[in-house]
């Protein structure tokens, strides 16, 4: 008879067998649901008293799934948006658990119940045509990181890409010849063309004589040689976005992130009249929909619609009840 599979041996097959064999997720997804099993682990040594081996799928039930998703919010601090995301990876996983081992089917059924939490959703953040153009002088043109910088964060606001396209560009996957282009990997595995501005190809054709790179190498490079990390790109914006802000104050008031800059070419875009199906094929969007939160945070458009429309006509009066009761309650 086949003894029941313990958390430890479901856990190891889960990665290997679902996500790597069947599934063949990317590494980005693989690094991002280990570090929500990490956490998880975690929790539990310190909940349970228990090492990782020791542990067992009855355990990690509905309520106490539920309290480390609290420690995830109150203690350490994620937002409601992180906590989703780290509850849609434990799903995935006792999904898998379910069709392994029926046995602990109810144990697994009440974890897929746990609901999403919602939160509220504000207009996204982006740079501004001065505030965009004052981050592009802020790196040091006397030094090779600040050329190097430079030309980074001027692909990356006429591009759109996601930090983790930018870290993962090769020399060869720039074309600076006829039909300038950069080509880059996204989520998905999906590989797509972004066409490059005159400007940006100048760039990028002074940064390759610099880099003397083969084509394999990484299009930016760290000081050490090595390809950027994403720890690094979000260094040396907040450094550069610093400098940039005492020249213009109103980013002193702003987040600026690497994905604030692709938010910036999107608005960009969508300002200057370009469809929004375009702007989704641009960025690399699964769905037309994603452009969406653009159309809400952009004042500009909605100022455009306004004042198409007519002005409303009458005069504006204010209301005084007829009745004592009535104005009894209007008092409250």
């Amino acid at each position: 008879m086949k003894t029941q599979s313990t958390f430890s041996e479901l856990l190891q097959s889960y990665f290997t067998k679902r996500l790597m064999a069947e599934r063949n997720a990317s590494p980005h997804t693989i690094a991002n649901y280990r570090d929500t099993f990490r956490l998880l682990i975690a929790f539990a040594n310190r909940s349970l008293r228990k090492p990782p081996t020791a542990l067992s799928i009855p355990e990690l039930d509905a309520p106490f799934i539920a309290r480390f998703l609290d420690h995830l919010e109150k203690e350490r601090g994620n937002s409601p948006r992180s906590r989703n995301a780290r509850l849609a990876a434990l799903r995935s996983f006792f999904n898998y658990v379910a069709l392994e081992e029926p046995a602990l089917g109810a144990v697994a059924q009440r974890v897929l119940a746990i609901r999403s939490k919602r939160y509220a959703k504000k207009p996204v953040d982006f740079l501004t045509e001065p505030e965009a153009q004052a981050l592009l002088d802020a790196p040091d043109q006397t030094t090779w990181s600040g050329r190097r910088d430079r030309t980074l964060l001027l692909l990356a606001v006429q591009t759109g890409l996601r930090v983790s396209e930018l870290i993962g560009l090769r020399c060869q996957d720039v074309v600076l010849g006829t039909g300038a282009h950069v080509r880059c990997t996204g989520k998905g595995r999906k590989t797509r063309c972004v066409p490059l501005r005159k400007e940006v190809v100048a760039a990028l054709r002074h940064w390759f004589r610099e880099r003397n790179g083969q084509p394999s190498d990484a299009l930016f490079p760290s000081a050490r040689g090595a390809a950027l990390s994403r720890d690094g790109v979000e260094y040396l914006l907040a450094q550069h976005v610093r400098t940039a802000a005492t020249k213009c104050p109103s980013l002193k008031a702003k987040r600026v992130s690497p994905h604030v800059l692709r938010h910036s070419t999107a608005m960009t875009l969508l300002q200057h009249g370009v469809d929004r199906s375009v702007i989704a094929l641009w960025l690399g969007h699964e769905s037309m929909d994603t452009t969406q939160v653009y159309l809400h945070a952009s004042l500009e458009l909605k100022e455009r619609a306004l004042a198409k429309t007519p002005a409303p006509k009458g005069s504006c009066g204010r209301y005084r009840p007829t009745d004592k009761l009535l104005a009894f309650l209007q008092s409250l």
